[in-house]
């Protein structure tokens, strides 16, 4: 794992909305980090600017020492997870857990290892 670092990150749609103010915080490595909000408070938003699924309007993010603002979603080796553990709702849990892994060519042993790892933590 890595360390995440936000220093004043803004997300300011094309119509002049803004969805994220100024977020500066930083997650340690090995860290467990929940964000908690009403409904439309940029939260999502956050999370997508971190997996690099929406372009940051300002400010920097850092995954380690490496400033990713104009790093490729594939190339930043980091996963969302939302709420809702089934992500696509024709796998079983177990699918969606592997899904990322898979895609990314792990062995069976790795994945199986990984799956039970995350489904303990989460309770499953």
């Amino acid at each position: 794992m890595a360390s995440v670092q936000l220093d004043r990150v803004r997300k300011v749609y094309d119509n002049g909305q803004v969805a994220v103010h100024g977020a500066s915080f930083e997650v340690a490595d090995g860290e467990l980090m929940v964000l908690v909000g009403p409904s439309g408070c940029g939260k999502s938003t956050l999370l997508r600017m971190i997996a690099g699924l929406e372009d940051i309007s300002a400010g920097t993010l850092r995954i380690g020492d490496r400033v990713v603002n104009e790093v490729a979603p594939k190339d930043r080796d980091i996963a969302m997870v939302f709420q809702s553990y089934a992500l696509y709702p024709h796998m079983t849990v177990a699918e969606n857990l592997a899904f990322g892994l898979k895609l990314r060519r792990h062995d069976k042993a790795t994945i199986e290892r990984r799956i039970n790892a995350a489904a303990e933590t989460l309770g499953l």
